[in-house]
């Protein structure tokens, strides 16, 4: 196979997942980041004794990383400490219902049994449907860069295609297996993996259950940062050059070839193929601005929304709560009106989901003696054009301050002694992210079938893309695929020089 020359445009887990895939084949690879660290939305906080991860918080489907290090020859456990969480949540729902996620069956099925003793053999049958999903997606979505259903077509039968349960929501299939409200509720929420609503999701995305409870929860030692470092260190085993600091400007094109990249400063980097890490709309809107057809290109992506966006506050609290467990979640009251007023309504619910992750719970090294670093993550719309979240940001601090405080945090406000705000103009302008989404874009059964954006650029020839915009979605696991099955891509277009403008 010919080798190539690449240049991948931002430094985030789908771009070095995909940098580490081509370089493993033999192609010259060369990784541009505008900001100081590679890692993008995965990356890090710190102050005052408290170490925080600013964006994923926690790790599935760990064979997504095992695998791409073999891609290189290479075991992925000499790069990083991956460990199972335990519980894998500890869920908080405003009637005083708790309920803790676990990987143990049985366990599980104890939790279940003290919430709803009749949802306990309903619960085993919606596994078994979970389990059948994910079984299905390996044999395509996880396996190959799929761009839409008549690609989709060709890797299942028919009777496969109709176990994805094509006519139902996400909650549809939890509702056929499950009645007790908090189940659901629970089981639902596992579709924020990807950022979407299980009102709107396909039933496809059910998997998720087999995901959390099949596959299980998992943390990296010394925070999910240590990805990153594990990858930077086989880039720089790969020979791969990463320039941080460096902002690209414009994608160069010649005779409708991508053909490199312009920086800010005016430099170009010419090289045979292009991948973008930023989002595909952003990078049609920015870096193909000269391109006669972006705006039509834009238009024609209408269907794929920015996914949800979010609200993070990184708390020092300078005591323990014995009652909290690594990964937790305050669910609110009203599901379906929290869900239509983000994603429906397009604004910050009232009574908003919030997460708080604790790593030092399994890493005391994240925070001081006695003390807890608290990850406070509720998701928000994305912003609108010309929208900023400056308006919100005090107020909805207290709406999720006070939620917490109601939930038995009592006095939380009282125990911060460090606190960092994190919000959707800041994911927007450090990693480009279209209206500060967290997912890249949502799956929507109505108006893009739960599909992504094609990963081969359709306007430009030797342009790709990697990341949660594009397949197979959001999420560690997710990005981090995208940059294998994109780099298998690539590869299999220079093995048969197929033409790649459609």
């Amino acid at each position: 196979m010919q080798k190539k020359k690449v240049v991948v445009v931002g430094g985030g887990l789908g771009g070095l997942s995909a940098a580490i895939s081509l370089a493993a084949n033999g192609h010259n690879v060369t990784v541009l980041e505008k900001n100081e660290r590679i890692g993008g939305k995965c990356n890090i906080r710190s102050g005052e004794g408290y170490s925080f991860d600013t964006g994923p918080s926690i790790l599935t489907m760990p064979w997504v990383l095992d695998a791409l290090f073999k891609r290189a020859g290479r075991d992925v456990n000499e790069y990083m400490t991956i460990q199972r969480v335990e519980p894998q949540w500890r869920t908080f729902f405003e009637d005083g219902t708790t309920i803790d996620l676990k990987g143990d069956l049985p366990e599980m099925l104890e939790e279940i049994k003290r919430v709803s003793p009749a949802d306990v053999a309903p619960f085993m049958n919606y596994l078994n449907y979970s389990a059948q999903m994910y079984e299905l997606c390996m044999k395509s979505f996880y396996n190959k860069s799929i761009s839409g259903l008549n690609e989709l077509r060709k890797l299942h039968t028919l009777r496969e295609l109709m176990a994805f349960d094509p006519m139902k929501s996400l909650n549809e299939g939890t509702e056929k297996f499950i009645k007790d409200p908090h189940l659901r509720q629970m089981l639902n929420f596992l579709v924020m993996y990807v950022g979407s609503s299980p009102y709107q999701a396909p039933a496809v995305l059910s998997q998720l259950a087999h995901v959390q409870f099949g596959i299980g929860n998992y943390y990296v030692k010394g925070g999910m940062y240590n990805i990153v470092r594990g990858m930077e260190k086989l880039l720089g085993e790969l020979g791969v050059m990463i320039r941080v600091n460096t902002e690209v400007r414009g994608i160069i094109q010649e005779d409708s070839d991508a053909k490199g990249v312009r920086l800010t400063g005016g430099e170009e980097l010419r090289s045979d193929l292009v991948v973008s890490n930023l989002e595909a709309i952003p990078t049609y809107r920015t870096l193909l601005k000269e391109h006669p057809q972006h705006k039509a290109q834009e238009k024609k992506l209408e269907k794929y929304e920015p996914s949800v966006s979010g609200l993070v506050i990184m708390l020092g609290i300078k005591r323990e709560y014995p009652e909290l467990a690594h990964h937790n979640f305050f669910f609110s009251k009203d599901p379906e009106l929290e869900f239509k007023q983000i994603f429906e309504e397009k604004r910050p619910a009232d009574d908003p989901t919030v997460y708080i992750g604790i790593s030092s719970k399994s890493d005391p090294e994240q925070a001081p003696e006695g003390k807890e670093n608290h990850f406070v993550l509720t998701h928000v719309p994305p912003l609108k054009e010309g929208e900023s979240w400056d308006q919100y940001k005090q107020s909805y601090r207290e709406t999720v301050l006070s939620k917490l405080e109601r939930n038995g945090l009592t006095n939380i406000r009282n125990e911060i002694e460090f606190e960092y705000t994190f919000t959707p103009d800041d994911l927007r302008s450090l990693y480009g992210a279209n209206g500060g989404s967290i997912y890249g874009v949502v799956a929507d059964k109505k108006k893009n079938g739960g599909f992504k954006i094609p990963s081969r650029s359709e306007l430009i020839s030797n342009l790709y893309f990697v990341g949660g915009s594009t397949h197979p979605g959001g999420g560690v696991p997710m990005v981090t695929l995208s940059g294998q099955l994109t780099a298998d891509l690539i590869n299999e277009d220079i093995r048969n020089h197929a033409p790649q403008v459609v």
